[in-house]
């Protein structure tokens, strides 16, 4: 019998483990099948004492649940309706036979034989983290493979532990709160989270969500300012980053070891850029990179009383996480990039080779790795800096210390939560269109340095990923398709559907091409341009009625495009054989000769230009970011075939 992934994973533990793990497997797969309709045995509770201490530590069981047809639920795993149950009986016999085998004394399969997939190999680890050791850990007290690497790690484990204290001072949290809009965030947080519920009963989101969601946008477009050379402080001409300059005492005094020298070849003179590491600094100086953006991020969800945690990178890129109560699971946050909850961004999007990545509460250390990859074998072969079994260990210790003081219902919630995480880490990922693109924040050069432009930047939407408008019910009985786009919100309002909130510019996009949004932070201005040393850029917008039974009757759209100097902007519309242009004069025009049509394609091509700053003079949907108007709109009235 050829064996599956999580089956042959599974037989390459002990008898021992393997046939109590085998004996739990077959037990939730014979009460579906003999209790189909019992709601009661479709799922499984995570934090259920038999399932993480008999199950969820054991390599390869928890695959087998998946491979079964389990879900991923919040705190539950479910075998939904729609899943195969004759898949679930294939598996079960899988296990079974090998079960079956090794109690008549027969020899188990051989894992070499089998391809192994080592996805669980790390998490694995991990699952020990919930039952902490008695004492802290030192770095000596398992040998890694390197002790200079090993102690290396340790310190960056202990410092950046140390360093999440500091956003628990309460008169921190006052004066970063004394910074922040907070009543109108909380107020459009609750405005959003009332639409969402009015639009959808069964929404699982909470006010976390929606909070976290202002606060991004508030963070990136008003707040914060990215830096990548300052402007000349006695000319204000453009600088290069010189030889590292020593910090004072002041600068020292607010934890900045680094200070780069921004040198103008014009006047010589080296502009100071102190990087500084303390957050009370940082709600003064409010710009930086990556390092300073999610430092004091990360501060402002603690002043706004959201439960954060900061994450560390080991290939260079820190950001934030958030704990949803209503979804009972963290929630990634990228302010670079002002995303929410797109976890395999970097890796499938930046094309980052991941190997640790961990997150830091002032409770707890751990190891987040494998929520922000769906390529778990490849991480595994880069994590050779430490042995995994001494940075379990570490974490442990770290871990231990630092909950002496909690109560007993605090230590239980931080393990249930653990345990939820730990399943979260080995089910089956597969990136969403929002985590397809290339890095945003930051010059062309540094990020093409990096090697985190990716597709975004270069290429056009895959067919996988293009965004088709097809209507809904709603729109069916309406015979109305009306959409509009607001670049200051960054969102489009599908109006005849219940008036549905879809965030970032590209999710409802065809195809796009080398372009970006582009939010000007000194003249608060935000629109859609083509990206650093692209000569063209080209967006559209598909709308297709034939699936639902409908033609076109009339069509009314309004664009609004800019240029400066000889930059061009070319607006269409093809339907069929048939292309119109049209003016992106910001006015609302019909097109009747596209009456009878069954599809719309709307496009529009940025090029021309002059000099560095060229991909800059064409530009779509330029506005202030306090604008209140529609950048775009399309009102298609429909017809029956």
């Amino acid at each position: 019998m050829t064996l599956s992934p999580a089956v042959t994973t599974l037989c390459e533990n002990s008898n021992e483990v393997f046939l109590d793990a085998a004996k739990l497997l077959l037990t939730y797969a014979d009460n579906i099948i003999r209790y189909p309709n019992e709601e009661k045995y479709r799922s499984i509770r995570i934090g259920n004492p038999t399932f993480s201490t008999k199950l969820l530590p054991v390599k390869g069981a928890v695959e087998c649940l998946f491979e079964m047809g389990f879900e991923e639920a919040e705190t539950h795993l479910v075998f939904p309706q729609s899943a195969s149950v004759e898949q679930l009986k294939l598996i079960r016999e899988s296990i079974a036979a090998e079960r079956d085998l090794r109690m008549r004394g027969g020899c188990p399969v051989q894992p070499a034989s089998q391809p192994v997939v080592a996805t669980a190999s790390a998490p694995e680890s991990s699952a020990a983290a919930s039952s902490p050791p008695a004492a802290p850990a030192a770095p000596s007290t398992q040998q890694p493979s390197s002790k200079e690497s090993s102690m290396g790690l340790f310190v960056t484990l202990q410092s950046n532990f140390q360093h999440v204290l500091q956003y628990e001072s309460l008169e921190l949290q006052l004066k970063a709160r004394s910074t922040i809009p907070h009543q109108e965030l909380s107020a459009a947080a609750q405005h959003k989270l009332k639409e969402l519920e009015e639009a959808d009963p069964e929404c699982k989101l909470g006010i976390e969500e929606c909070l976290v969601l202002e606060l991004l946008r508030w963070f990136k477009q008003d707040f914060f300012s990215w830096v990548d050379c300052l402007p000349c402080s006695r000319c204000g001409g453009p600088t290069k980053h010189g030889q590292g300059l020593s910090p004072t005492a002041e600068e020292l005094r607010w934890e900045a070891q680094r200070v780069e020298n921004h040198y103008c070849q014009s006047c010589r003179l080296s502009t100071r850029f102190p990087r500084y590491n303390n957050p009370e600094k940082l709600l003064e100086t409010r710009r930086g990179r990556c390092g300073e953006w999610a430092n004091c991020f990360t501060l402002c969800c603690r002043a706004l009383g959201l439960e954060a945690r900061y994450i560390w990178d080991s290939t260079d890129h820190v950001w934030t996480e958030i704990y949803s109560v209503s979804q009972h699971r963290w929630l990634h946050c990228d302010s670079c990039e002002n995303v929410c909850d797109k976890p395999l961004l970097y890796e499938v999007g930046w094309g980052k080779k991941l190997a640790y990545v961990l997150a830091f509460s002032k409770d707890q250390v751990v190891d987040v790795t494998w929520r922000y990859s769906c390529k778990h074998p490849e991480v595994l072969s880069r994590r050779t800096r430490v042995q995994e079994a001494w940075l379990l260990h570490t974490i442990n210790g770290l871990n231990a210390a630092r909950q002496q003081s909690l109560s007993p219902d605090r230590k239980r919630e931080l393990t249930e939560r653990l345990l939820v995480e730990l399943v979260e880490f080995i089910s089956p990922k597969n990136p969403k269109s929002g985590e397809l693109g290339g890095r945003n924040s930051g010059s062309l050069a540094w990020r093409m340095a990096r090697g985190e432009t990716r597709a975004a930047d270069t290429k056009a939407t895959t067919q996988a990923e293009a965004f088709v408008f097809i209507p809904t019910e709603e729109e069916k009985k309406a015979k109305l398709l009306h959409v509009h786009y607001s670049a200051p919100k960054d969102q489009y309002c599908r109006v005849s559907s219940s008036s549905e909130i879809i965030p970032n510019w590209d999710q409802c996009v065809w195809t796009k091409e080398s372009v970006f949004r582009k939010v000007e932070d000194d003249w608060k201005m935000v629109y859609i341009t083509r990206t650093e040393g692209s000569s063209v850029g080209k967006i559209s917008w598909k709308f297709d009625f034939a699936p639902a039974g409908f033609k076109i009757g009339s069509v009314s759209i309004m664009a609004s495009s800019h240029t400066f100097h000889s930059g061009k902007v070319c607006w269409s519309l093809q339907s069929g054989q048939i292309t119109t242009e049209f003016s992106g004069d910001g006015r609302l025009q019909s097109f009747p000769s596209l009456s009878g049509s069954s599809e719309l394609i709307v496009a529009a091509e940025l090029s021309g230009g002059e000099g560095e700053t060229s991909w800059q003079h064409s530009q779509l949907f330029r506005q202030g970011l306090n604008g209140q108007e529609s950048s775009f709109e399309v009102i298609i009235q429909l017809q029956d075939l």
